[in-house]
């Protein structure tokens, strides 16, 4: 497993809110790697964003590359991981952006702040796995445990006298920096015998929350207040999987990690440690929706919302499993696979960036749909056969300098695999306007639309056999992936990219490329050709 500077997770990363950051890569693995900004809306700069054929090609073995980072109104917690392959499962770490010098916390200031990354572990060459499954178009590899700061805990033999603490002063009060870096699976997540008060998410703050554990999508990020307030002890933190598929799927990562809360000080602590029994059991969805429901901006004089009211561009998007006919040696299979609104993306030979950037053709094509190309119940439950098949192609979605946009993502049951699809547009956040369950209703379902006080994120829970509206102001020029934040749903072409243009002036366009770019050449890893 490819990891950054020996550690799992690799270094926090601490700057303030308006800082610019240049980070040099070395790579001295194996095969190409590059790194994205979780988060980091990177004003004008696609050139540092990081997913490989997208923005950039990989930064080859033995070379490096810098990367500018270019913090604007981020504020909390976010997050920096690989994007190419599935070298994220190691490569990965969070990011603190603290308030401007001079200003302080819409709370009161925090006695001191841990970093808990929840993680994937894998026991085997997980990227040559993948690849081998994907040339085969069969499923990709469960993780074998769930990991807290590189260990799965107590409840793992490997793992028991490794278990990750966290030694907190009785009565203080601390800001938790919440990371789920888990490759394919939400997650639930607690301490025992203490409530918390979420006030953070996706780097904004928001209104707090307080509860007993929260739910998390993969790339989300959560700000946690938590009072040491127990009686002098070890209490777990634990994180279980949350299950959206269906009770009767059961091949996934069971694995309960655990760290320990341990009070400082001088006692004898005879009970061991106390699990949390508020932490929700896999197919709990109730307790997940209950949850990401109470989740609001602040929308005050100090942190204000400002969601789009004049939309121009409406777009309904389907999130589907499926198949694709592809071509392996001499042979063409069907394989698994994922699309949006019937595409599965298919990475161009060098990056959509540059060839945009540079006008050159053959590489993208700028009819991704905006609507699916047929309609149907999206969510029955005997979804029929025939839209099983997804087109293959690099489509992307081009969109006019600060046009306001409006996407409704619908979930499918097609092959009977509807599931939570968390789903992350980079290069910018956006406002979660509304969502239900079953096929969104675009006469009646816009009526319950929240334009007060909606939550500003990166990264949105589609619900299974359901929706999500979301808003947006495309004021950042450049070209930006979208996509399904399950690495296997990625990997089979839940993603697409939109093109935002320049607005007319120098500060209103793409900055130019930096001197150096890593160039292009085939990953090891590639998402399979479609049939000549």
């Amino acid at each position: 497993m490819m990891t950054v500077n020996d550690s799992l997770p690799g270094p926090v990363i601490r700057v303030r809110k308006g800082d610019t950051v240049y980070v040099n890569v070395h790579n001295q693995g194996y095969y190409g790697v590059t790194i994205h900004w979780h988060g980091v809306k990177q004003p004008r700069n696609p050139w540092s964003d990081g997913p490989e054929y997208v923005t950039q090609c990989p930064i080859e073995p033995g070379t490096n590359f810098t990367y500018e980072v270019i913090f604007s109104k981020e504020e909390g917690t976010l997050w920096w991981h690989a994007h190419s392959d599935w070298t994220r499962a190691g490569v990965n770490g969070a990011i603190i952006v603290y308030p401007k010098e001079g200003t302080t916390y819409p709370f009161d200031e925090p006695d001191g702040e841990e970093v808990v990354v929840l993680g994937s572990w894998y026991k085997g060459d997980v990227n040559k796995e993948v690849e081998e499954d994907l040339e085969e178009g069969a499923d990709t590899p469960r993780s074998d445990a769930y990991i807290i700061n590189g260990q799965p805990g107590d409840f793992c033999d490997c793992s028991k006298d490794f278990t990750y603490r966290w030694s907190v002063d009785h009565g203080k009060r601390y800001i938790l920096r919440l990371v789920n870096a888990v490759m394919n699976a939400e997650m639930f997540f607690a301490v025992g015998q203490h409530n918390f008060t979420v006030v953070g998410m996706d780097g904004a703050y928001i209104k707090p929350v307080v509860t007993s554990f929260v739910m998390i999508a993969p790339g989300q990020t959560m700000d946690i207040l938590v009072t040491a307030n127990q009686s002098l002890g070890q209490y777990y933190m634990a994180t279980r999987q949350y299950d959206s598929v269906k009770p009767d799927v059961t091949d996934y990562d069971k694995v309960n990690a655990t760290a320990i809360l341990q009070y400082a000080g001088n006692y004898t602590d005879t009970s061991g440690p106390f699990f949390p029994d508020t932490l929700p059991i896999y197919y709990d969805y109730k307790s997940a929706i209950n949850f990401m429901s109470q989740i609001r901006s602040l929308a005050n004089e100090e942190y204000p919302v400002d969601v789009p009211r004049n939309i121009t561009t409406y777009m309904y998007i389907t999130a589907s499993m499926g198949e694709v006919e592809f071509v392996n040696g001499s042979n063409t299979k069907i394989g698994l696979a994922s699309s949006l609104n019937n595409v599965s993306w298919v990475n161009p030979s060098t990056d959509v960036l540059m060839a945009y950037y540079r006008n050159l053709s053959g590489y993208f094509t700028t009819d991704f749909p905006d609507w699916p190309e047929k309609l149907f119940n999206f969510t029955a439950d005997d979804v029929p056969d025939d839209y099983e098949l997804a087109l293959q192609g690099t489509k992307v979605k081009i969109l006019n300098y600060n046009e306001e946009v409006e996407i409704v993502f619908q979930g499918t049951n097609i092959m009977d695999a509807s599931e939570d699809h968390p789903m992350h547009l980079h290069g910018y956040a956006f406002y979660v306007v509304g969502s239900g369950y079953g096929d969104f209703d675009n006469e009646t379902d816009p009526k319950g639309y929240n334009l007060v006080d909606p939550p500003e994120v990166n990264t949105v829970s589609l619900p299974k056999k359901g929706w999500t509206a979301i808003r947006f102001r495309a004021s950042n020029p450049g070209v930006w992936l979208w996509h399904c934040h399950l690495d296997r749903h990625y990997s089979w072409g839940m993603t697409t990219v939109f093109i935002v243009k320049n607005g007319g002036t120098p500060e209103t366009s793409i900055r130019e490329p930096p001197p150096y770019m890593p160039p292009c050449k085939d990953s090891s890893l590639r998402l399979r050709k479609p049939e000549a």
